[in-house]
């Protein structure tokens, strides 16, 4: 029998539960054998009834012994663990020796309710599939209707048969769209649910809350009670009755009620023995502001591991270490759990930022500038709750409309892409990411590195508004929070200086906006009414989406004045109230009174006109904001595969070529056209011939004109064709070429290849990105492109807008689209080409690397002429299979 302690070491996860708390899943071994026995003791006679069709009181030793020692193939089985007991176990057995294998799965009472059976039907689902399963079967009493909703609402095609009371069940292990979509929403609503938790805590512990005024315990406490936190704050000091004339307790184990949210500032050294007692306690959340971790080394990163690993098997989340805080200004919490003094106004912006000492200066511009929060999360080393669980509550959050991200570093890029999309159709998210060139070594250690091109492709794709600096980023959202988003890219300049006018103009026509019109000067001697009859007949224009307004304070009448005026019209105006308007108005930086229209807690509300310090700063954000209003209307598109697909024979061939060999191997030119083929690519006829009779005999059979090339790639993509002979049209001619190219190569194997239809060079790649798995990547061929570095990136899976807009994105693309004259090129056939190789690379992830080059791009098609593909062991898929956490530590 095989060892039962040998499993695949991939199938333990952590996993979020649909209440927010974690659990633990790993195969079981003959060492559960006890944990087992209890698990079976506290069932209660219902549960055990349908788990075993019959009361079943007792586990004999006998199957003790068996349920508990698989073989991890025939039999697997999976435990879920809270702490160190099991509160579920689900199980498959492979029916005689074939493709099926039946599924059962069984969950404590106690814990029933919390999604525990949709997730263990997942995970042994994908341990089966690699497995080489295809069918469950299971049998299940009618009565037990929960078990029964369990495979009905998992998204598979289920068959259902009846027989004296018992359901028969059977459905393919495959993922569908459906099943996708079903996990994948129980992800979003289990990790919301999880930042609910930490941001909605009833009840707050400050462990390490200190009486010396320079310690960050007391900070933490003084910043929670003058918040006003509306909840029990439990000081824990085991050195003082009281801190800040509140009653302090030894331990966490000490308070009188339940603690929700322990805020721990204690030295790195004593963390263990405090996570002890929160972990006794039944601590929901942690907010670890103490420093002394991954930030320090190795011994330091161990150390978070070991945390989070240990936070998360008893069912908790982790925020840090190193952290700066929580935050979350709704009137019904009020909670200031940071290390800041000073925060926002209520707003309706959520912000997600890494940097704990950078925080501290965040949150007071954020306050300077007029710019409310809703919720401020500082994540520090990051070991456990990320940025992209910020956006999962986010998302269904009600309170929260724009969404700023400072990111130092990505910890699953392509989850991140999924989610910033997907939250982008319905609220801006906009993002600085710094560390282009050098990571904190704490957050290097819970990070992949990812490459300038693909940060780029990532954000355009998810529709991320990407800026430079926290200055940009405010700038941004000050308009986003305050203003609607434009309909259009028509721009009007009203103000009373003709010079500032035109540098807001000239920035508009920079950044690609259309102006409606010459800008507005009402000169420097009108009144507030003059003022205000010029911004009401801008926003009355149906040729104007959005309103710039210039204006510098003359000497004759206050500026207040101008701008009280201003704002009547905005609130009076219904127009006015579809169609942003951006200011430089009295040199004042964020929202002024004058221009705040306060909303119901007396902060500036909706409607409010931000004001810059300088016009292009103002055509700046708007800018960014008409971009991001173009991408959110423009069709979603769909996830489209071509027809004419055949992955399971690609899959065969990539199969026999990799094997165990080395980890990465070239195709011969055979094997990659027959892969292409099964993609229904073609790859222009072509033979390899050795002498000139036989180049002469190739060009006849394939066909006049030919070309003849070098088969060394450096040769034949050398920008002077010094590896290449063109319009070959007889036999003369033929030889001659091939003499030339083995002199110049030093080789006599050629191509000879039909001459395809003269066209635009192009090409078009698949590489394994670290963070993202495979990018489709595409630009025009030539030196000046290469130099440039005129590609295009997109990651794979992709819709059918994505291959559109990948093939239009280079510089050079408007010479596809006929450029000054020139023939219109087949962009469909790009696109589908495109579309081609982004489910090549879905299908085979064997596939490493992959080059197009040229593809000839005519009014006729795109004619690919050569291919190069290299193959090898996939890699990890990012984002793909059942739920899961990022290994604390780690970067999935």
């Amino acid at each position: 029998m095989a060892d039962p302690y040998d499993f695949p070491r991939h199938w333990e996860a952590d996993v979020v539960l649909s209440d927010g708390r974690t659990v633990h899943l790993r195969p079981i071994t003959p060492d559960d054998a006890e944990q087992l026995l209890a698990f079976h003791g506290r069932l209660s006679e219902r549960t055990r009834y349908y788990r075993y069709f019959g009361p079943y009181p007792r586990m004999p030793r006998r199957d003790l012994e068996r349920f508990s020692t698989v073989d991890h193939r025939d039999r697997v089985a999976l435990v879920a663990l809270l702490g160190d007991d099991i509160v579920a176990v689900g199980r498959f057995d492979r029916l005689g020796g074939g493709d099926s294998a039946e599924v059962a799965f069984v969950v404590e009472d106690a814990h029933q309710g919390r999604g525990l059976g949709s997730i263990l039907l997942e995970h042994l689902a994908a341990a089966a599939g690699e497995l080489g399963l295809a069918r469950f079967v299971a049998e299940v009493l009618a009565e037990n209707g929960q078990m029964v909703r369990v495979f009905r609402d998992a998204g598979y095609r289920v068959s259902r048969a009846f027989e004296e009371g018992v359901i028969h069940l059977e459905f393919n292990i495959d993922p569908t769209e459906e099943s996708v979509a079903v996990a994948r929403a129980r992800e979003q609503a289990a990790e919301a649910r999880s930042v609910h938790n930490l941001l909605h805590p009833r009840s707050v512990a400050v462990i390490g809350a200190s009486t010396d005024k320079t310690k960050i315990g007391h900070a933490v406490l003084t910043n929670l009670l003058v918040g006003d936190f509306n909840g029990p704050v439990f000081p824990v000091n085991a050195e003082h009755r009281s801190v800040r004339g509140v009653r302090a307790y030894p331990s966490v184990l000490d308070t009188p009620d339940e603690v929700d949210l322990a805020v721990v500032a204690v030295p790195a050294a004593s963390v263990d023995e405090v996570m002890d007692a929160c972990l006794a306690k039944g601590v929901q959340t942690l907010v670890v502001v103490t420093a002394g971790f991954g930030e320090t080394g190795p011994d330091g990163r161990s150390a978070e591991r070991r945390l989070a690993a240990e936070a998360r098997a008893h069912g908790m989340r982790v925020v840090g270490p190193n952290a700066l805080g929580v935050v979350n200004t709704d009137p019904a919490v009020r909670l200031n759990a940071t290390l800041a003094p000073r925060l926002p106004v209520r707003g309706r912006t959520g912000f997600f930022c890494q940097s704990g000492a950078l925080g501290t200066a965040i949150l007071a511009d954020a306050a300077d500038r007029g710019l409310g929060l809703s919720t401020f999360v500082s994540a520090g080393n990051r070991a456990d709750v990320s940025g992209n669980d910020l956006l999962q509550y986010w998302e269904t959050d009600p309170a929260t409309d724009v969404v700023l991200l400072y990111l130092e570093s990505f910890g699953n890029p392509r989850k991140f892409a999924r989610l910033a999309r997907r939250l982008g159709r319905t609220k801006p998210v906009v993002a600085v990411k710094s560390g282009r060139h050098a990571v904190m070594p704490a957050l290097a250690a819970t990070s992949v590195p990812v490459d300038e091109a693909s940060v780029q492709a990532l954000f355009e794709q998810a529709g991320v508004i990407r800026v430079e600096s926290i200055a940009q980023l405010f700038d941004t959202a000050l308009l986003l929070a305050h203003q609607p988003l434009p309909a259009g890219n028509r721009v009007a300049i009203v103000g009373n200086s003709t010079a500032i006018g035109v540098l807001a103009a000239d920035t508009a026509l920079a950044q690609g906006l259309e102006l409606a019109g010459d800008p507005v000067d009402i000169g420097s001697q009108a009144g507030p009414e003059v003022f205000a009859a010029a911004v009401r007949d801008a926003l009355d224009r149906d040729d104007v989406d959005a309103l710039v307004v210039v204006f510098v304070p003359p000497l004759a009448v206050p500026g207040t004045a101008f701008a009280r005026a201003l704002r009547e019209v905005v609130e009076e105006s219904g127009t006015g109230a579809s169609k942003p308007i951006a200011s430089t108005f009295l040199a004042v930086e964020g929202v002024p009174d004058e221009l705040a229209v306060p909303g119901p807690d007396g902060a500036p509300g909706r409607g409010s006109v931000p004001s810059y310090p300088s016009p292009e700063r103002a055509v700046l954000a708007l800018t960014r904001a008409t971009r991001y209003a173009r991408w959110r209307s423009a069709p979603q598109g769909h996830f489209a595969r071509p027809e004419g697909l055949d992955p399971v024979a690609a899959q065969a061939l990539v199969a026999e070529l990799v094997g165990d060999g080395p980890a990465e191997r070239r195709m011969s030119d055979d094997d990659a056209e027959r892969l292409l083929a099964c993609y229904g690519i073609e790859v222009v006829p072509f033979r390899i011939v050795s002498s000139a009779d036989d180049a002469v005999s190739a060009a006849a059979e394939l066909g006049h004109p030919v070309v003849l090339k070098s088969t060394s790639d450096h040769l034949r993509h050398r920008t002077d064709l010094v590896g290449v002979r063109l319009d070959l049209t007889g036999e003369d001619a033929v030889r001659t070429a091939y003499r030339g190219l083995a002199e110049v190569s030093g080789c006599p194997d050629v191509y000879v290849q039909r001459m395809a239809p003269r066209g635009i060079s192009c090409v078009l790649g698949l590489q394994d990105d670290p963070s993202f798995g495979t990018v489709v990547s595409f630009g025009l061929s030539g030196m000046v492109s290469d130099l440039l570095g005129d590609r295009a990136y997109r990651a794979v899976p992709l819709t059918d807008t994505d291959a559109a807009s990948l093939v239009r994105a280079p510089k050079a693309a408007p010479l596809l689209a006929g450029y000054r004259g020139g023939e219109p090129t087949d962009l469909a056939a790009l696109e589908d080409l495109v579309l081609r190789l982004a489910a090549l690379a879905e299908d085979v992830p064997e596939v490493r690397a992959l080059a197009l080059e040229p593809v000839l791009a005519s009014a006729a098609g795109a004619f690919v002429s050569s291919a190069r593909i290299s193959v090898g062991r996939p890699p990890s898929q990012h984002d793909a299979g059942p739920r899961r956490l990022r290994p604390p530590g780690g970067n999935r």
